[in-house]
């Protein structure tokens, strides 16, 4: 079956209008953006929403990426592309050009959107892991206003987030810490690919000076397992210790241990394991070179 159900069309002229549309409908109502992910369920007849609503106007509400001193915040309907050419988002958050390089083709990403991404919950979505590394919070709204929410409460499991079917999430917000950076590794099958596993680690130092300790760690994975927001055992590891090879692979060890993957025909098990503790490794040693500007 190739040939979406039958549905009713709305185009949202605001994102109260939106919000409003969405109490009308209720729980049979989806939204769309990018439609990368939701549009071919449809026409599989795995989602079959009896009323589609499509945000794609509401650029100057939710297509933003605004850089400040001590935050971050991204709108929603911020696209792929946005995001990879984005010089002052990469300034302070190297990871996100780092994922977007290797995320589909320039066509899905000239569509495919931030909310979007994050609102499909497929423990195979590379930016997933890049919002839990980089501390991200997501900002839900209804028409009794709006509700923040950590990534680890945001996704609630494969598929499922805290957004409830008379909100939308409009913007993601991230922490600018300093002496930080951030670093991305992924392996897939072929160009283009769901990862067969990837990681994404963010690392706080706790001065400029050479030979500074890690104040603080993060590293989100994706792709081994539906429960890998916030591995608190790697943030306890790094925390206070000096960088070094020995510390990236009990970390690396750590993230291994702490994710759950499914043999399937990206992988087995141990390979995907193996695959976690090596991009872990990988993903610090490149985040810890970048916040002490010893990247080459």
């Amino acid at each position: 079956m190739q040939v979406p159900a039958p549905l009713d069309y709305e185009r949202a002229t605001s994102v109260d209008h939106a919000i409003e549309l969405l109490e009308r409908y209720g729980e049979e109502a989806r939204i769309v953006a990018g439609g990368h992910s939701l549009i071919p369920m449809m026409r599989l007849r795995i989602a079959n929403p009896e009323y589609v609503i499509d945000i794609n106007d509401l650029t100057d509400d939710l297509d933003y990426i605004r850089v400040s001193g001590d935050e971050v915040r991204i709108g929603a309907l911020t696209r792929h592309r946005a995001l990879l050419e984005s010089d002052e988002l990469a300034a302070v958050f190297p990871i996100f050009r780092d994922a977007e390089r290797v995320i589909a083709d320039p066509v899905v990403r000239n569509r495919g959107t931030l909310g979007g991404s994050l609102c499909q919950a497929d423990p195979a979505e590379d930016l997933s892991a890049v919002c839990d590394a980089l501390d991200a919070s997501c900002v839900i709204r209804s028409s009794s206003g709006d509700r923040v929410v950590t990534m680890q409460e945001f996704h609630r499991g494969p598929y499922e987030t805290a957004v409830g079917d008379a909100e939308m999430l409009t913007e993601v917000r991230f922490p600018v810490k300093p002496n930080s950076s951030s670093a991305y590794h992924k392996v897939e099958r072929r160009a283009s690919d769901w990862a067969v596993a990837s990681a994404g680690a963010a690392i706080t130092m706790a001065t400029s000076d050479p030979g500074a300790v890690i104040a603080e760690g993060r590293v989100g994975l994706c792709a081994v397992g539906p429960n890998t927001t916030h591995i608190a055992p790697i943030s306890a590891a790094l925390a206070g210790q000096p960088p070094s090879e020995e510390l990236y692979a009990t970390v690396g060890s750590i993230a291994a241990e702490n994710c759950d993957p499914d043999t399937d025909t990206r992988g087995t098990e141990a390979y995907k394991r193996h695959l976690a503790k090596e991009l872990t490794i990988r993903s610090l040693r490149t985040a810890v070179a970048r916040a002490t500007g010893q990247e080459v």
